[in-house]
Formats: C-alpha cells, structure tokens, sequence
C-alpha cells in the first residue's frame, strides 16, 4: 500500500536531481505534464456562469483531450458503465467561489449520455453541509444523481495514512473519544472511496490557499478523503509531506481518471470566503491527468492576478509541489508542462442568466498560446 511512501522516504535527500516520471491514465492521449485549457471569452457573464458557453466548454474539451468523436466515447476510454463515478467538487466556499454547480451539471450530463446511470454517480466532499449550502442537492434532484460527504460515510478502519504526530482530534474523525498506544497516528480514509467509488473526476476551483498555495486538485482531494487533517493543515512542513503521500495511496490516487480546473473564475485572496473583489473571470476549464501540473499552473495563475492587483505575495509552500514529484505523481517544473489552448468563439450577445432559453450557438475553434503562464521554472 505505501511503496511510493517509502520511495519518498528514500529519495527525498536529493529529490531535486530526480526527474518526475510519468503519471496518467494510458487510456487517453495525454502524458503527464499535458494540459488543455478551454476558453470562452463569455462563459461567464458578472461572475454568473452561462450554462450554453459553459456546456460547450466541458464537450470541447472531453473530446479534444481524449481525441474521441463523441462523448460517450470519450468517458468510456477512461471509465466503464459499470464504474461509480465519484465527482469531487470543492463545495465550502460555497457556489460562488468553490466548484460550480454549472460545471459539474455539465459533467453530469455527459457522463449520463455515456450510460452511466445514475445512481452511480456521486457528487462528494468533506461534508455534507458544505454541498447542500453550495447548490449541489439541487442537481442531484434533478438529475437523480447522489449527493454524499466523505465525513457521513463513515471511515475505514483497514486503510489509513500513518504518521508519527498525535493529532487533536474532533468529534468526526474515527479514533475520537478513544484511549490506548498509537490512538491519534493515523488518518483513516473514507468509506466513500474504500467500498463504493470506483472512479474518480476530480473538479476544483481555481482558488488561493494561504497554506497550500491553491485550494486545487491535490489539496482538495487528499483533505477531503481522510480524517485526522488538522496536524496537517497547521504546519508547513507535515503538508507538504502528507499531501503527497496521501495522494499516492492506492484507495485515493489510483481511482483519479481526470483532473478539471474550474477556472471560469479566479480567485487569488479570501481561501474559503467568497470575494468577489479579488477574482478575476478567466472564462476557462483546465483538463488534465497530472494533478502537479494543474496546480503548479494555478499557482502561477494566482501569482499573476495578484501582482496585477498589486496585493501581497504570501509564502508558498512549494514543498509540496516538488514532494509529489518525486512520488511520480506528475510534473512540478512549469518549463515542462505542455498547454493545449483553444479559444470559442461565440456571435451571440452575452446573455444575461445561465439558464437562458437561447439557442447554441455557431461555435468556431481557435489555437492559442496561453502567455505568461508555461515559461520559467517553478
């Protein structure tokens, strides 16, 4: 269960002579390091999503990355019907700046074309609250679809994440309340992903974190599936290290078949406080199987708005970034990261609600490079 564990142990005194080895579903077209970015210059219109650019976005994108010519053919070479596919969102920021409803709708119904049924789809996070304050019990009413926190499902006794520091623990982690040697050492994975999830579609804001950087795909992911998360998130050092070898964990990593950046909106201060005055639109999706990638990118993305903004840089923690690395999860030197860009263009007005009646639009593809943001070293 912990190979790569015990390989960051091994390497982690020169991991910075090591080259990140290749990490990705071999489903698909895309290595590690390989990103597509779709764009729609009105997929958003006064930080409201516009659900026909949106749909659009999720469709281009699925097939350009997996190089299908339908979406069912699309998810099928990733996944199969008889998966449950979990929808990781990041709901406690709540819709406006966590993952948005809009986005993950599309999801659904393309999953739902490729006959997946459902009842085996399941959007989740860390808690139920968060998801039902965030509008995600909405789409499972109307989509039928499951809704469930990690935390309600309980925790697996038989698969857990060691380390040597005794956490606080609270009322919802599993060994709370309870007495003897070693109580408090582990962070138990959920139940969620231990006996029912067999897939995973990881979907997270482009949203800042004061300590890991970006509430993004590995942070989200690794905080949202175990218990005990607290010793973690108020020390530096033991994220960095716990991130990654969270993540490698079989019942955790191994079921991600597709990261996707929800950049329609970018927000580079307030973490999980909705802030509208320190976002910028973006009007983007990021598609990926390298989740370092992804965040690496958002770390710059961030970087970028908030100069722009001329707000304070904080400290990075990029500890955790070059970790995952040398777990062979994926690429942290932004110089080697690969961007796919394409641009759709709409003649249609900007619409004004993202339930708009209107028609889709004419849509026409157009090449292009993404500035600023895949040059230099991380």
């Amino acid at each position: 269960m912990f190979s790569r564990v015990h390989r960051f142990i091994l390497y982690s005194g020169f991991f910075l002579l090591l080259n990140a080895a290749a990490f990705g579903s071999s489903d698909t077209n895309r290595g590690p390091g390989e990103v597509l970015i779709i764009e729609h210059p009105q997929a958003t219109h006064t930080f409201t999503p516009q659900r026909p650019h949106v749909k659009e976005m999720v469709r281009t994108g699925l097939l350009r990355f997996t190089g299908k010519s339908s979406t069912k053919q699309a998810w099928l070479s990733i996944l199969s019907t008889n998966d449950v596919v979990g929808l990781k969102v990041f709901s406690s920021p709540g819709r406006n700046s966590g993952t948005r409803p809009a986005v993950v709708a599309e999801v659904i119904e393309t999953l739902l074309e490729a006959g997946i049924a459902p009842r085996n789809i399941v959007v989740w996070d860390r808690r139920i609250s968060d998801l039902r304050l965030a509008g995600f019990f909405e789409l499972a009413e109307k989509y039928q679809v499951r809704v469930q926190g990690s935390q309600e499902a309980g925790y697996d006794p038989t698969v857990f994440y060691p380390f040597p520091l005794i956490g606080n623990l609270v009322y919802s982690d599993l060994d709370f309340g309870k007495k003897g040697q070693g109580i408090g050492r582990n962070s138990y994975v959920s139940k969620l992903l231990t006996t029912q999830i067999t897939k995973v579609v990881n979907i997270a804001p482009l949203l800042n974190h004061n300590a890991a950087g970006v509430s993004g795909v590995l942070y989200g992911l690794t905080m949202g599936s175990v218990d005990n998360t607290l010793r973690f998130e108020l020390d530096e050092e033991r994220l960095a290290q716990a991130i990654p070898e969270i993540y490698a964990l079989a019942q955790i990593g191994d079921h991600v078949v597709l990261n996707i950046v929800d950049a329609l909106i970018c927000q580079y201060q307030g973490e999980e406080t909705s802030l509208l005055h320190y976002s910028v639109p973006l009007n983007q999706l990021w598609f990926s199987t390298d989740p370092v990638a992804l965040d690496v990118l958002a770390l710059k993305q961030l970087e970028k708005q908030r100069q722009t903004a001329n707000v304070p840089e904080p400290k990075i923690n990029r500890s955790i970034y070059t970790n995952c690395a040398v777990l062979d999860l994926g690429i942290a030197d932004s110089s080697k990261i690969k961007i796919d860009q394409l641009t759709l263009k709409s003649t249609l007005p900007v619409p004004q609600r993202d339930d708009s009646s209107q028609s889709d639009s004419k849509q026409s593809l157009e090449k292009k490079k993404l500035p600023n943001l895949s040059t230099g070293s991380f």
